[in-house]
């Protein structure tokens, strides 16, 4: 070994971060995909309500039953409530199965919203349950679900296995 000093430069410096980002990057690609489980959507939503029971009505959850797409899925919730300053819904949570992870949307609204409802998109991994749950003002929850049949996945990741 010589006891000359090592001399970077900007190629050295340049050719090192790119084999370091690819190594990385190798990495990420050889890792199994992510994917949620129905245990993994129950046990999220254990750490939302807690022990307290949750209710079916009061919430729509509207979303298409079938799809053709699962990059962009419209869903709207709705919940009954006269959203008042002593009566209103808190929130709103979107849980599903499959998709990476199993929690998908939290709404905070309030009595001054005037209505608890709201609309979006989700990208959905395969076809699967969609659950969305409100949190009242008076602790309560209530739930709507319904299932989707989904004909191109979206969150897909290549694997090599």
């Amino acid at each position: 070994m010589s006891d000359a000093p090592r001399v970077f430069n900007r190629r050295t410096l340049v050719t090192r971060a790119v084999h370091v980002v690819a190594g990385a990057g190798a990495l990420a690609l050889s890792a199994a995909p992510a994917r949620a489980t129905p245990d993994m959507m129950s046990e999220a939503i254990r750490k939302l309500v807690g022990g307290a029971k949750v209710n079916e009505g009061r919430v729509t959850l509207d979303i298409p039953p079938l799809v053709e797409n699962g990059n962009t899925v419209p869903l709207t919730v709705a919940v009954e409530s006269p959203m008042t300053e002593k009566d209103y819904v808190a929130e709103i949570h979107i849980f599903n199965e499959k998709n990476p992870q199993p929690y998908l949307v939290a709404a905070y609204i309030g009595p001054r919203a005037g209505k608890a409802e709201f609309a979006t998109r989700v990208k959905l991994n395969d076809s699967q349950h969609i659950i969305a749950i409100a949190r009242m003002s008076d602790g309560s929850f209530w739930s709507d679900g319904a299932d989707v049949i989904v004909t191109i996945a979206a969150c897909v990741e290549i694997s090599e296995q």
